[in-house]
């Protein structure tokens, strides 16, 4: 597990982002149904849940995405859809269906997203920093999956976030090329910014996590430490807590 030390009372931590009682519904379907949680500063924080539990779409709102139809949201002390361009500079994403055209290079891409932003990183310094300074010329349609999400990474990073959201990052690389993403992953928090991870790999988040959220059919159905969850459901380990936890929502 990660290093974050929870120091005293969670309440006189910095909460990042709160959420209470977040509600989306699309038609008939509730993808978020009365969601509330709160991360805090300089934590790895993740989201975890089966297809379709709700995990994207929270973090669509969380990040200005998307607009909730209630309940009451902060991120970084703003509201995401009334402060929706103030939030877009302070925080980084790398989203579930994140692509960028076959034709971009490398550089050209760090370049152009670095032009978003007030206050950028220097993307030749990120590229650098991120060993991808020997593949600046190279499209994005001849990267491997590794280096695609390392450069996801880097663009992440250019805007020089305080809070970055990475979506299912892993999902697809080999098992190598999972735990060099893993490396990066802790390397983003040592810069001092906040991560909000959405996995369904519970060897990745008990790996990376400081706490986890599980959300299933638009519920958080558990929340805590990668150990008090397996506490709390008697399981020896965390892949059968998240299965524990997941089939008692489907039962119910």
């Amino acid at each position: 597990m990660s290093g974050f030390s929870r120091v005293g009372d969670s309440r006189t931590m910095t909460a990042i982002i709160e959420i209470n009682d977040l509600r989306k519904s699309y038609r008939s379907n509730a993808a978020l149904d009365g969601v509330s949680l709160r991360v805090e500063q300089g934590e790895i924080f993740g989201i975890a849940g089966p297809n379709g539990a709700g995990k994207t779409t929270l973090v669509e709102c969380a990040s200005g995405l998307r607009r909730p139809d209630g309940g009451t949201l902060r991120v970084l002390g703003l509201d995401p859809e009334g402060d929706r361009r103030r939030l877009l500079q302070r925080i980084g994403a790398q989203l579930q269906e994140a692509a960028l055209p076959d034709a971009v290079k490398v550089g050209e891409a760090l370049r152009m997203y670095a032009a978003l932003y007030d206050r950028p990183s220097d993307w030749r310094a990120l590229m650098d920093e991120w060993g991808l300074a020997d593949r600046k010329s190279v499209r994005f349609a001849n990267l491997s999956g590794g280096w695609k999400q390392r450069l996801f990474i880097a663009l992440a990073l250019v805007g020089n976030p305080e809070l970055v959201f990475l979506d299912e990052l892993t999902t697809g690389l080999d098992p190598a090329a999972r735990r060099t993403t893993w490396g990066l992953i802790r390397d983003i928090r040592r810069r001092g910014v906040t991560v909000v991870l959405v996995t369904h790999f519970m060897d990745e988040a008990e790996a990376l996590c400081d706490r986890l959220a599980v959300i299933d059919r638009g519920h958080v159905v558990a929340e805590g430490t990668p150990v008090e969850l397996i506490a709390k459901t008697g399981a020896d380990s965390l892949e059968n807590a998240y299965l524990t936890l997941t089939e008692r929502t489907e039962a119910a």
